[in-house]
Formats: structure tokens, C-alpha cells, sequence
């Protein structure tokens, strides 16, 4: 059992630390930023995989309870493979601390929907205020598709049941029919691929442990991949000129070509748009996902190992 939670713990360090550096680091995530989102995904599932791993062996070693409910059917050589019986102090008090992340992130992630669902209606109270009265004897339902008579040119998706792409009049005048597409089909790409989930996920984890630098990374890497990624399917479909004159037309009143840091990712997006990168091989963007899906394997594989031993 002190073997395991060593090795679970030597997984988590490094899958928490060095690796969330070098990814951030490295140059291809501009190239695949859906590739990238993968990964970053599998590297937290790697390193809550651990935690909860660890928190079942700890629990089980120190709590006869515990024990008797996650080895009831199994065969005794593999309880006694374990060794729970002669569980280190330093194992108790890991236990408790893992216990208390386990409940701390659940907190952190209840909060963080129950937030995003206060903010969406607020948000659609505001859209039924501002949206124009249709005429009589038409749905009441407006459809996927609202237009706001507002001269402020912006678009956006507001997730939700159902979901909706909200554009305004002032965009409508400022972009060409090509540009309104690209600008749709961005936000649509959003939708098809539900970032505000992987969105709502990074911010809590980020927001419940400030101090691990693979949550604050992987919440600072999602908010900017998921817009590289709305903005390849765009690219896709309308090209990438019309998608950066489009995003350009947009921000221009919020400085997409300023230097401030808070507009320092438009800037990005548009240079991308215009010179954009060459994407990896299919080979690398294969193994790359395959090797990154295979991470999250190695908390469960160390897990099992010494059950699996005895058994055989």
C-alpha cells in the first residue's frame, strides 16, 4: 500500500508540475489547439485520477469500514497483497488532506455552475428585455438565432436550454454576408464542441487551488485554445481572411491590434488567421492523442497492480 501511494504520488508531481510547463512551452498547441485541449484534459484527469486513487487506499488502510466495502469480493491474496494493515501514520493524514480536496473541488465546481446558471439567466432576462416584440399569431420562441437592434457591433453563444447565437444590428451593417457566416460558424464550433463545460471545469479547478500550476495553466490554455479552435472551424468553412477581417470588424472598437494584455489574444488570433500555422501529420496528431489517452491510465494500472500480481 506504501508503494502505491508513493508511485500515485510521484504521477501526480510530475503530471502537476513539469508537464503543464512544458506544454505551455511548446509551439504545436497553436498548431492543434483541439489536440492540446486533449491533452490538457487527460493531464488534470491524470492527476485527480491519482488523488482519488490514493483517497481509496488511504481511506481502506485506515478505516475497517472502508476496507470491508472496496475488498469485499475480492479474494483474500489479493487483501493481503495491499498490506492495509500496517498503514503509516503519514498515510492517515494524507488521507485526511485528499479527503478535504476531494469535498473542496466538489464545492468549487457547484459553485461554479450554480454561478454560470445565475449569470445565463440574468443574462436571458436581459435579451427578453432588449429583444423586439414579435407580431401577433407568431411563435412564441425565437429560435437559435437572436438579433438585438443595438448599434454596438458584437456576437456571441449563450449556452443553455436551448442554446442561442445572439448578433446585433450594428454587426449585421459592419460585416459582409461571408464575414457573418465565419462569425456564426465560430460560435457555433463552441457549441458543437460545449467549451463552456471544459470552460466552467478549468475555472473552478483553477479558482478552488490557485497554487497548482496545472489548474491555473490549464485554465489560462482553455480560454485561449477553445477560441483558436472556434476560430479553425471557421477557417474551414470561410477561409481565413474572411475569418479575420470578420474578427477584426468586430473588436476594432476594443483594440484587437493593441498591445494592452487583456487584448493581447485578439491580436493573436488575427496574426494566426493571417499567416496561419501548418497543422502536425496525421501520424503525430495520432499519437500524440493516443499517448495522451493513455496518461490517465497509469493512476489505475498502479492501483491494480498488486491485486492483479496476486491473482496471477
Amino acid at each position: 500500500m506504501t508503494v502505491c501511494l508513493l508511485l500515485l504520488s510521484a504521477v501526480a508531481l510530475t503530471a502537476a508540475v513539469p508537464a503543464p510547463r512544458a506544454l505551455t512551452r511548446a509551439a504545436w498547441p497553436e498548431r492543434e489547439p483541439v489536440v492540446a485541449l486533449w491533452v490538457w484534459q487527460c493531464l488534470v484527469a491524470t492527476v485527480l485520477l491519482c488523488c482519488l486513487t490514493a483517497l481509496v487506499l488511504g481511506a481502506a488502510a485506515v478505516f475497517h469500514t472502508v476496507r470491508a466495502q472496496v475488498f469485499a469480493p475480492a479474494p483474500r491474496a489479493v487483501t493481503e497483497a495491499y498490506d492495509l494493515s500496517a498503514a503509516p501514520t503519514w498515510a492517515a493524514v494524507l488521507t485526511v488532506l485528499l479527503a478535504c480536496g476531494a469535498a473542496w473541488t466538489g464545492a468549487m465546481l457547484a459553485r461554479e455552475l450554480v454561478e454560470a446558471s445565475r449569470r445565463r439567466g440574468q443574462t436571458r432576462a436581459q435579451l427578453r428585455e432588449r429583444a423586439p416584440d414579435l407580431p401577433a399569431g407568431l411563435p412564441a420562441g425565437r429560435g437559435p438565432l437572436l438579433v438585438l437592434e443595438d448599434e454596438y457591433p458584437d456576437a456571441w453563444w449563450l449556452p443553455g436550454h436551448p442554446p442561442q447565437l445572439i448578433v446585433t444590428t450594428g454587426a449585421l451593417h459592419r460585416l459582409t454576408a461571408h464575414q457573418l457566416d465565419a462569425v456564426l460558424t465560430h460560435e457555433r464550433g463552441h457549441a458543437r464542441a460545449h467549451h463552456d463545460w471544459l470552460l466552467h471545469l478549468s475555472t473552478a479547478l483553477a479558482t478552488g487551488f490557485p497554487r497548482i500550476p496545472l489548474f491555473a495553466h490549464f485554465c489560462d490554455q482553455t480560454h485561449r485554445l477553445v477560441e483558436l479552435a472556434a476560430d479553425d472551424t471557421a477557417s474551414r468553412r470561410c477561409g481565413h481572411l474572411t475569418t479575420a477581417l470578420a474578427l477584426i470588424e468586430l473588436n476594432q472598437h476594443r483594440g484587437v491590434l493593441s498591445c494592452d494584455s487583456s487584448h493581447r489574444l485578439l491580436g493573436e488570433r488575427v496574426d494566426r488567421l493571417l499567416e496561419p500555422p501548418p497543422r502536425l501529420g496525421r501520424r503525430r496528431r495520432a499519437l500524440t492523442t493516443t499517448v495522451a489517452a493513455l496518461v490517465p491510465l497509469l493512476p489505475l494500472l498502479i492501483t491494480f497492480a498488486p491485486g492483479l500480481t496476486a491473482l496471477s
